[in-house]
């Protein structure tokens, strides 16, 4: 992650992202508290994101943009409910980044038949470039 803006704006769509349903579960909140601590914001900061609404950045990079999807993908089953909502949002979300939507569409099937809904980092990477083949 280059910038600190980038980070931001990564941790808003997810809380933005979080709240599609109309609700935060206690689980989500818990699992974006941990992103927010892995990309080094500070809880204050964290705090406001959930006042501040503003347009997202863009992710240059693949990988990020692949990164960026699957935590999306985690905090979409972290709270035990799959909503309608959040599937639709989260595939716009992914074409926006410009992601293959059949990868995208093969990642979210793997999460939902695995157990506890993660899929390994070289399956993720896999799928997304089986399709550039």
């Amino acid at each position: 992650m280059d910038s600190y803006q980038e980070k931001i704006g990564l941790l808003q769509e997810m809380i933005a992202f979080a709240l599609v349903d109309g609700e935060l579960h206690d689980r989500e909140y818990d699992f974006l508290e941990i992103v927010a601590k892995e990309l080094e914001i500070d809880k204050e900061t964290f705090l406001k994101l959930f006042e501040n609404r503003s347009e997202t950045v863009v992710i240059k990079d693949e990988f990020n943009r692949i990164c960026q999807f699957y935590r999306l993908a985690l905090l979409m089953h972290c709270d035990g409910v799959l909503h309608e909502r959040e599937q639709i949002k989260i595939n716009e979300i992914g074409i926006n980044m410009g992601l293959n939507p059949y990868a995208m569409k093969r990642v979210l099937q793997l999460m939902k038949t695995s157990p506890n809904r993660m899929v390994p980092g070289e399956v993720l990477l896999a799928v997304f470039s089986e399709q550039h083949n």
